[in-house]
């Protein structure tokens, strides 16, 4: 069973910058992709990042530019680098593993709080 334990959430203002980690049980390279995700209240879950095995990485349109999303093979790590934040980035942000079994696995999420 894959855990994935999420880390670095918290209150910040608006402007300022948080770095989200989410550690995997097993290997990151075990995973077709490891991506981080997010859902503010009343709406649906929305993809922010995500990094394959290869490491090919794509972006939300609107976080390009903010947010960096990269990865500690020998932590099995993959972390969430948040600047310039927005009001409009809070949410719960989880992580998660996709494996080329095509099985996801999900993290228990963490709070991110931008205040204006």
């Amino acid at each position: 069973q894959v855990q994935l334990v999420e880390s670095g959430g918290g209150l910040v203002q608006a402007g300022g910058s948080l770095t989200l980690s989410c550690a995997a049980s097993g290997s990151i390279f075990s995973f077709n992709a490891v991506g981080w995700y997010r859902q503010a209240p009343g709406k649906q879950r929305e993809l922010v990042a995500r990094i394959t095995s290869g490491g090919s990485k794509n972006y939300a349109d609107s976080v390009k530019g903010r947010f960096t999303i990269s990865r500690d093979n020998a932590k099995n790590t993959v972390y969430l680098q948040m600047n310039s934040l927005k009001p409009e980035d809070t949410a719960v942000y989880y992580c998660n593993a996709h494996t080329f079994k095509l099985v996801d696995f999900w993290g228990q999420g963490t709070q991110v709080t931008v205040s204006s």
